[in-house]
């Protein structure tokens, strides 16, 4: 860890303190205490890598669009908060060769399998790209979930605003591989991006948000019903 990354992680949880009505973070035991990890978190704002990065128990080299390493001074900062450029809408070898070998060294990678921010707060479907790298690299997978960060900044906002609820959640280890042989990665996907979807959206807190709505809906309808019926 540099020390502008641990500067930067303590100056960005006193932040999300002052502009949150509360903060809470579950699950860090799940962050293994040593060796090689993935996370893959829900995309929301793009205050999520500072959430993640004030508060992981351990260093994570996220993976960031390379656009924003075209100014020198940020390109400079980014790299001493150990992020690493990948070129969007296509595939990256060279981004892939940095995961692996950052894993090998028994390192952690945060990778948002989104691909971008999502405009309303909902999981958007997984880039191939990403799960494919994961199913690769057979290392344990940290699924994570971040609530209220939506509500904190969104994508169609200009700036962010106060006082929302923030929520980080880890959730336990899943385990996926190595699968070498490009067939087998491609065998194993649909279920590895079913289980990963699964475990996002309840850790974001979306499933549970779905089975409310469900609920609601189930009621107006048998009110609407009753009312007919009697009618």
């Amino acid at each position: 860890m540099t020390v502008v990354y641990h500067t930067a992680a303590v100056a960005t949880r006193w932040a999300f303190r002052r502009v949150s009505s509360s903060l809470t973070v579950e699950g860090a035991h799940h962050i293994p205490e040593s060796g090689p990890f993935m996370v893959l978190p829900n995309h929301e704002s793009f205050l999520d890598p500072f959430f993640l990065l004030a508060f992981s128990p351990r260093p994570l080299h996220a993976m960031t669009k390379s656009t924003q390493f075209s100014f020198p001074p940020v390109r400079l900062g980014l790299s001493q908060v150990l992020a690493f450029p990948v070129r969007r809408y296509r595939t990256d070898a060279q981004a892939v060769r940095v995961v692996l070998r950052t894993l090998d060294e028994g390192k952690g990678v945060c990778i948002y399998p989104e691909g971008e921010r999502s405009w309303d707060a909902t999981v958007q479907r997984f880039r191939r790209g990403t799960l494919r790298v994961m199913l690769e690299a057979g290392v344990p997978v940290i699924p994570c979930g971040m609530s209220g960060i939506y509500d904190l900044w969104p994508r169609w906002s200009r700036r962010p605003r106060r006082g929302p609820p923030l929520v980080l959640r880890f959730g336990e280890p899943l385990h996926f591989g190595p699968f070498e042989d490009r067939f087998e990665r491609d065998a194993a996907l649909p279920e590895a991006e079913a289980l990963l979807l699964d475990r996002i959206r309840e850790l974001s807190g979306e499933a549970e948000r779905c089975r409310s709505w469900d609920d609601e809906d189930a009621a107006i309808e048998a009110l609407l019903g009753e009312e007919q019926g009697g009618g």
